[in-house]
Protein backbone atom coordinates (compact mmCIF):
# COMPACT_ATOMS: atom_id res chain seq x y z
CA UNK A 1 0.00 0.00 0.00
CA UNK A 2 1.32 3.31 -0.69
CA UNK A 3 0.62 6.29 2.45
CA UNK A 4 -0.05 10.01 1.55
CA UNK A 5 -0.03 12.48 4.20
CA UNK A 6 -2.48 15.49 3.23
CA UNK A 7 -0.15 18.12 4.87
CA UNK A 8 2.59 16.69 2.46
CA UNK A 9 -0.03 17.56 -0.56
CA UNK A 10 -1.12 20.23 -2.58
CA UNK A 11 -5.20 20.99 -2.34
CA UNK A 12 -5.03 19.57 -5.43
CA UNK A 13 -3.45 16.40 -5.05
CA UNK A 14 -5.69 15.75 -2.09
CA UNK A 15 -8.87 16.50 -3.86
CA UNK A 16 -7.84 13.95 -6.97
CA UNK A 17 -7.50 10.63 -4.02
CA UNK A 18 -10.58 11.99 -2.72
CA UNK A 19 -13.00 12.42 -5.62
CA UNK A 20 -10.88 9.44 -7.26
CA UNK A 21 -12.04 6.59 -4.21
CA UNK A 22 -15.01 8.17 -2.96
CA UNK A 23 -17.44 7.06 -5.57
CA UNK A 24 -19.99 6.92 -6.70
CA UNK A 25 -20.99 10.19 -5.74
CA UNK A 26 -24.71 11.58 -5.63
CA UNK A 27 -25.34 14.48 -7.26
CA UNK A 28 -27.34 17.71 -6.24
CA UNK A 29 -28.63 20.39 -8.33
CA UNK A 30 -28.93 23.43 -6.05
CA UNK A 31 -31.54 26.54 -7.08
CA UNK A 32 -31.26 29.69 -4.96
CA UNK A 33 -32.08 33.33 -4.79
CA UNK A 34 -29.61 36.12 -4.97
CA UNK A 35 -30.64 39.20 -2.91
CA UNK A 36 -31.60 40.59 -6.48
CA UNK A 37 -33.84 37.95 -7.32
CA UNK A 38 -31.77 36.04 -9.56
CA UNK A 39 -32.25 32.65 -9.65
CA UNK A 40 -28.59 30.55 -9.31
CA UNK A 41 -28.69 27.07 -10.15
CA UNK A 42 -25.20 24.66 -9.67
CA UNK A 43 -24.24 21.28 -9.30
CA UNK A 44 -22.98 20.00 -6.61
CA UNK A 45 -21.25 15.74 -5.80
CA UNK A 46 -20.42 16.59 -1.95
CA UNK A 47 -23.84 15.76 -1.25
CA UNK A 48 -25.10 13.43 1.13
CA UNK A 49 -28.01 12.26 3.77
CA UNK A 50 -27.38 13.74 7.10
CA UNK A 51 -30.50 12.27 9.15
CA UNK A 52 -33.60 10.97 8.43
CA UNK A 53 -35.10 12.48 11.68
CA UNK A 54 -35.54 15.35 10.87
CA UNK A 55 -34.97 14.97 7.02
CA UNK A 56 -31.52 16.69 6.73
CA UNK A 57 -29.27 16.55 3.92
CA UNK A 58 -25.33 18.16 3.89
CA UNK A 59 -23.77 20.02 1.10
CA UNK A 60 -20.32 21.38 0.84
CA UNK A 61 -19.34 24.41 -1.56
CA UNK A 62 -15.85 24.70 -1.88
CA UNK A 63 -14.33 28.11 -1.88
CA UNK A 64 -12.53 30.48 -4.38
CA UNK A 65 -9.72 32.71 -2.95
CA UNK A 66 -11.19 32.41 0.11
CA UNK A 67 -14.71 33.87 -1.13
CA UNK A 68 -17.86 31.95 -1.42
CA UNK A 69 -19.92 30.84 -4.11
CA UNK A 70 -22.98 31.95 -5.18
CA UNK A 71 -24.88 29.40 -4.06
CA UNK A 72 -23.52 29.49 -0.59
CA UNK A 73 -23.95 33.11 -0.56
CA UNK A 74 -27.50 33.14 -1.48
CA UNK A 75 -28.39 30.15 1.14
CA UNK A 76 -26.55 32.26 3.55
CA UNK A 77 -28.40 35.60 3.02
CA UNK A 78 -31.94 33.77 2.75
CA UNK A 79 -32.00 30.85 4.56
CA UNK A 80 -33.80 29.04 1.67
CA UNK A 81 -32.84 26.45 -1.11
CA UNK A 82 -34.00 23.45 -3.19
CA UNK A 83 -32.15 20.24 -4.30
CA UNK A 84 -32.96 18.07 -7.19
CA UNK A 85 -31.52 14.91 -8.05
CA UNK A 86 -29.49 14.75 -11.20
CA UNK A 87 -30.58 11.61 -13.93
CA UNK A 88 -30.47 10.69 -17.02
CA UNK A 89 -32.52 12.67 -18.86
CA UNK A 90 -31.87 16.17 -16.87
CA UNK A 91 -28.28 15.90 -16.75
CA UNK A 92 -27.00 17.41 -19.87
CA UNK A 93 -29.05 20.55 -18.95
CA UNK A 94 -27.86 20.20 -15.58
CA UNK A 95 -24.47 20.41 -16.43
CA UNK A 96 -24.59 23.58 -18.83
CA UNK A 97 -25.49 25.51 -15.13
CA UNK A 98 -21.53 24.83 -14.22
CA UNK A 99 -20.24 27.44 -16.26
CA UNK A 100 -19.05 30.51 -14.53
CA UNK A 101 -21.50 33.16 -14.81
CA UNK A 102 -21.79 36.66 -13.26
CA UNK A 103 -23.67 36.55 -10.22
CA UNK A 104 -26.66 38.40 -11.98
CA UNK A 105 -27.12 35.72 -14.31
CA UNK A 106 -29.54 32.95 -14.22
CA UNK A 107 -27.67 29.00 -15.21
CA UNK A 108 -31.39 28.42 -15.49
CA UNK A 109 -31.92 30.32 -18.19
CA UNK A 110 -28.59 29.52 -19.90
CA UNK A 111 -29.59 26.05 -19.55
CA UNK A 112 -32.91 25.84 -20.62
CA UNK A 113 -34.35 24.26 -17.38
CA UNK A 114 -38.10 25.62 -16.46
CA UNK A 115 -38.44 27.18 -13.46
CA UNK A 116 -41.58 26.27 -10.75
CA UNK A 117 -42.74 27.90 -7.90
CA UNK A 118 -42.06 26.30 -4.25
CA UNK A 119 -45.39 25.84 -2.07
CA UNK A 120 -43.41 26.43 1.23
CA UNK A 121 -40.41 28.74 -0.04
CA UNK A 122 -39.53 31.60 -2.41
CA UNK A 123 -36.75 29.66 -4.04
CA UNK A 124 -38.25 27.95 -7.01
CA UNK A 125 -37.12 24.57 -8.27
CA UNK A 126 -36.93 23.16 -11.83
CA UNK A 127 -39.20 21.09 -13.78
CA UNK A 128 -36.86 18.83 -15.41
CA UNK A 129 -36.54 16.98 -11.84
CA UNK A 130 -38.24 13.95 -10.97
CA UNK A 131 -36.82 14.22 -7.32
CA UNK A 132 -36.86 17.57 -5.35
CA UNK A 133 -36.41 18.71 -1.63
CA UNK A 134 -37.43 22.07 -0.51
CA UNK A 135 -34.86 22.90 2.17
CA UNK A 136 -34.32 25.57 5.25
CA UNK A 137 -31.15 26.52 6.32
CA UNK A 138 -30.07 24.31 9.61
CA UNK A 139 -26.70 25.16 9.87
CA UNK A 140 -23.78 26.76 8.01
CA UNK A 141 -19.87 25.64 8.71
CA UNK A 142 -17.25 27.55 7.35
CA UNK A 143 -14.43 25.23 7.37
CA UNK A 144 -10.35 26.06 7.39
CA UNK A 145 -8.26 25.75 4.53
CA UNK A 146 -4.96 24.45 5.28
CA UNK A 147 -3.46 27.95 4.12
CA UNK A 148 -5.77 29.85 7.15
CA UNK A 149 -8.12 31.23 4.62
CA UNK A 150 -11.84 29.46 4.88
CA UNK A 151 -11.99 26.47 2.34
CA UNK A 152 -15.25 25.70 1.92
CA UNK A 153 -18.87 25.71 3.45
CA UNK A 154 -20.85 22.95 4.86
CA UNK A 155 -24.24 23.48 4.86
CA UNK A 156 -26.48 21.50 6.82
CA UNK A 157 -30.30 21.84 5.20
CA UNK A 158 -33.55 20.64 6.88
CA UNK A 159 -36.27 19.57 3.98
CA UNK A 160 -39.52 20.44 4.91
CA UNK A 161 -41.22 19.60 1.65
CA UNK A 162 -40.52 16.68 -0.95
CA UNK A 163 -41.26 16.28 -4.76
CA UNK A 164 -41.75 13.30 -6.05
CA UNK A 165 -42.35 11.98 -9.64
CA UNK A 166 -45.69 9.76 -9.66
CA UNK A 167 -43.92 7.68 -12.37
CA UNK A 168 -41.28 6.27 -10.13
CA UNK A 169 -43.17 6.56 -6.45
CA UNK A 170 -44.61 2.69 -6.07
CA UNK A 171 -45.81 1.71 -2.46
CA UNK A 172 -43.74 4.43 -0.96
CA UNK A 173 -40.46 3.60 -1.99
CA UNK A 174 -38.48 5.19 -5.03
CA UNK A 175 -37.82 3.02 -7.90
CA UNK A 176 -34.38 3.17 -8.49
CA UNK A 177 -34.25 2.09 -11.96
CA UNK A 178 -36.62 4.38 -12.84
CA UNK A 179 -35.29 7.65 -11.34
CA UNK A 180 -32.01 6.72 -13.19
CA UNK A 181 -29.98 9.22 -10.96
CA UNK A 182 -26.59 10.02 -12.53
CA UNK A 183 -23.45 9.74 -10.12
CA UNK A 184 -20.43 11.60 -9.90
CA UNK A 185 -17.21 9.96 -10.02
CA UNK A 186 -13.41 11.72 -11.16
CA UNK A 187 -12.61 13.74 -13.92
CA UNK A 188 -15.01 13.89 -16.68
CA UNK A 189 -16.55 11.09 -15.62
CA UNK A 190 -20.10 9.92 -14.62
CA UNK A 191 -22.11 6.76 -13.78
CA UNK A 192 -25.34 5.53 -14.08
CA UNK A 193 -27.18 2.93 -12.02
CA UNK A 194 -25.84 -0.36 -12.48
CA UNK A 195 -26.44 -3.82 -11.51
CA UNK A 196 -28.61 -4.28 -8.41
CA UNK A 197 -28.19 -7.18 -5.92
CA UNK A 198 -29.14 -7.31 -2.21
CA UNK A 199 -27.48 -8.53 1.07
CA UNK A 200 -29.24 -9.40 3.98
CA UNK A 201 -28.31 -7.93 6.79
CA UNK A 202 -27.83 -9.85 10.12
CA UNK A 203 -30.37 -9.61 12.75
Amino acid sequence: MLSFYPESQSERENYKLLIGSIIPRPIAFVTTKAVDGTLNGAPFSYFNIVSSNPPMVSLAIQRKNGNMKDTARNITENGEFVIHIVDEQNVDNINKTAATLPSNKSEITIAGLTPIPSERISVPGVQEAKVRFECKLEQIIALDAADGEKGSDLILGKIITYYIDEEIYEDGKINPVKLAAISRLAGSNYAKVGEIFSIERPK
